[in-house]
């Protein structure tokens, strides 16, 4: 099965839930936000992965590149095409489809708790969180967790976000902490020492939950037939 896998330059790493897709034998092919003329049609398409950023929604240097990749998940929503966001890919998808993305009144940098309600369990718990942007959801789509800094993961049709990180392991960890990541947990007198020794306990949980997440998203939401996932992990039941 064909998927889209839309991120930054230098950050692409899908992590735990492209893993996972590539369990259901979904293969990636990675397109960059810089470049939008590089990007293929969606004809074929079976899946599309929008990745976290260190842009802003709302930046004035990016409006051209939230533009095209505005128009992009319009598209992938009007044809039916299972979406699923993560973070910025949350804030962009509400502000595609007629929501909001600005800057949040509390920011989220670090494992934080999420909450949702039982039918939703899957959605809940520890995740990784970097951001200082949040969303609004759009009309007609439902929110489906939440955290004391606003909406958590949203959906909207076949169209699904999470402003937490389920994808994030170690080594994307490692990676965002070095630079400009190193400065911002200055900021915010955060250890990057501490801040991995925790992940390291956190992915024992996170990685085989982030599957699930998976799972519930390509059985509930995409809702299109799906081939069995290898033998790695768990697939969800209802």
């Amino acid at each position: 099965m064909r998927a889209l896998l839309l991120a930054n330059s230098g950050d692409a790493d899908a992590g735990f839930v492209g893993q996972r897709f590539e369990d259901y034998d979904f293969s990636f092919t990675t397109v960059h936000r810089e470049y939008p003329h590089e990007w293929p049609s969606l004809d074929g398409i079976d899946l599309v992965l929008y990745l976290g950023s260190n842009w802003s929604v709302y930046w004035d240097n990016v409006a051209k590149n939230v533009a095209a990749e505005s128009e992009v998940i319009r598209e992938g929503h009007r044809r039916g095409i299972p979406q699923f966001g993560i973070c910025f890919g949350a804030q962009i998808m509400s502000h595609a489809l007629g929501g909001s993305a600005e800057r949040a009144k509390k920011s989220e940098v670090g494992w934080h708790e999420v909450i949702a309600t039982p039918t939703y369990g899957v959605l809940a718990g520890s995740w990784m969180q970097w951001h200082y942007d949040t969303f609004s959801a759009p009309p007609g789509a439902q929110v489906l967790a939440l955290s004391d800094a606003g909406p958590q993961a949203m959906q909207m049709g076949r169209t699904f976000a999470t402003q937490f990180h389920p994808e994030a392991n170690e080594a994307i960890i490692s990676r965002w902490i070095s630079g400009q990541g190193a400065a911002e947990l200055a900021a915010l007198d955060m250890a990057p020492s501490a801040l991995i020794e925790r992940t390291r306990a956190e992915v024992e949980r996170s990685g085989p939950a982030a599957g699930l997440i998976v799972d519930w998203f390509l059985h509930n939401i995409a809702s299109t037939p799906i081939p069995k996932p290898k033998a790695r992990g768990h697939l969800f039941t209802r």
